[in-house]
């Protein structure tokens, strides 16, 4: 009765979204047009309203946005066919709750026996956002809130594989910026998913900013536009256990962060390094914890064959299925409320060497954290994206920081608490480890403007 109901309701979105895009059709369809529309309503909401506006305008697409949570993440998962759904109605509702507003800016004042200096964050004007397919609705709401928070528009280019969910996610912030008042421009998308008009977006004069999402190449074209560009690009995140960590809870933890979302988060576990002597019982936990640790060789090699093609690239329709489809697949019966597969293996294995995406996790046995680290720092691949590390050794967890210098570093806990879940930090669902940029915030789209007054106001 349920799956009755939320097709029908998915039914009901499409035809909705079909019905306002050739409406649209016959108003604004071009990309010019598009960002046309977009130039002129963000140079409204930069100038007609202010922070306390911006504030409440903002505050009303998060609490109004909060009730359809499910329903884009239901839209999401039948859109792209990834990930788990408890997980991403979790993820809408972590972008809509935690994600910084304007609240986030502050002015910097500097006097002198010369003056005063203020410097100040502006606004670059139309931004470009480029979005996944791994977290297409998150990256959107995410990127919206950030982006108007510092007075600037956004024009969104979905990916062709999460283009329903994109859209819907688009209409509502849009309904409720006419509903509040705002310019409804001011968030745009693209309803042609096309390499063209991605091309022809990136490349028009009034896109000030390109924020880009998503794998290498999609990064690659946007740093090559000529523009100012973060890029968020892969990873491939190592989690070391050295024999001080509490075992029980990296465990738990370990398994969590590698099967959130199916592992479709860039920030996740996707290989796990081990100390010798802590390995077996590291081992014996997870598999009490929702782990299936798969042990037969000629298994793992046919698991190797059914999600990676003959030069080890994952074939993206095994991307991001639950832990019991592979095993399935390979002729076991899943135990029950299984999250995560795990396969001990050296570290020229490609489940080691290539970003998966799947609730499969590599597991690699080092002699001491020595090694381990060493290991970590050459899987991670350079990306300098995330790390993760569980353990009691200070020593240990600086050293790995130190050595790693990757965005996010996460210790004894796991990975996605480096956005925001079960942690103190903002979220934020792009990721600019290409460009340095990190996990971005509303200042992360603005840019520093300084205004000098010489030989007046410094009052002591």
């Amino acid at each position: 009765m349920e799956s009755v109901r939320v097709d029908d309701l998915v039914k009901k979105i499409v035809e909705k979204v079909t019905k306002e895009l050739a409406q649209e059709a016959k108003g604004r369809t071009s990309v010019g047009e598009i960002v046309g529309a977009a130039v002129e309503a963000q140079r409204a909401w930069q100038w007609d309203y202010n922070l306390d506006a911006r504030t409440k305008i903002l505050s009303a697409i998060k609490s109004k946005l909060l009730p359809h949570a499910e329903e884009l993440a239901k839209l999401a998962r039948d859109d792209t066919d990834m990930g788990r759904l408890d997980d991403k109605i979790l993820k809408k509702k972590l972008a809509i709750t935690k994600t910084p507003g304007p609240e986030y800016f502050t002015t910097k004042a500097i006097s002198g026996d010369n003056g005063l200096i203020l410097e100040e964050l502006a606004p670059f004007g139309v931004i470009a956002s480029i979005t996944p397919s791994t977290n297409p609705v998150a990256t959107v709401i995410n990127n919206t809130i950030c982006m108007l928070s510092g007075g600037n528009g956004v024009v969104f280019s979905p990916h062709p594989g999460a283009l329903r969910c994109t859209l819907r996610t688009v209409e509502l912030i849009r309904d409720i910026l006419a509903e509040e008042g705002a310019p409804v421009e001011v968030v745009s998308v693209l309803s042609d998913a096309s390499l063209d008009s991605l091309k022809e977006l990136m490349f028009h004069p009034d896109i000030k900013l390109i924020s880009a999402t998503g794998g290498p190449g999609v990064v690659k074209a946007a740093l090559s536009s000529g523009k100012p560009a973060i890029g968020a690009g892969p990873g491939n995140p190592p989690v070391l256990v050295d024999e001080t960590a509490h075992l029980e809870k990296a465990a738990k933890d370990i398994i969590a962060g590698a099967s959130f979302d199916n592992n479709l988060p860039c920030i996740a576990e996707k290989e796990l390094i081990a100390v010798n002597c802590i390995a077996d019982e590291l081992k014996d936990l997870m598999c009490h914890n929702g782990a299936y640790e798969l042990k037969d060789r000629s298994k793992i090699d046919a698991l190797v064959d059914l999600v990676l093609t003959k030069d080890h690239k994952i074939k993206k329709d095994m991307v991001g299925k639950n832990a019991s489809v592979y095993l399935e697949k390979l002729g076991i019966t899943p135990p029950p409320n299984v999250r995560l597969i795990l396969v001990e293996c050296d570290e020229r294995h490609p489940f080691v060497q290539e970003e998966l995406m799947m609730p499969i996790l590599a597991m690699v046995r080092v002699a001491d954290f020595k090694e381990g680290l060493a290991m970590a720092k050459r899987v991670e691949h350079g990306f300098k994206h995330s790390a993760i590390i569980h353990s009691t050794n200070i020593d240990n967890m600086s050293d790995m920081a130190k050595v790693m210098e990757t965005s996010m570093f996460v210790k004894n806990a796991p990975s996605f608490a480096s956005i925001g879940v079960g942690g103190d930090c903002p979220t934020a669902f792009t990721i600019g480890t290409t460009t340095g940029d990190g996990p971005t915030t509303p200042l992360s789209f603005c840019r520093l403007r300084r205004c000098v007054l010489h030989g007046a106001f410094r009052i002591v």
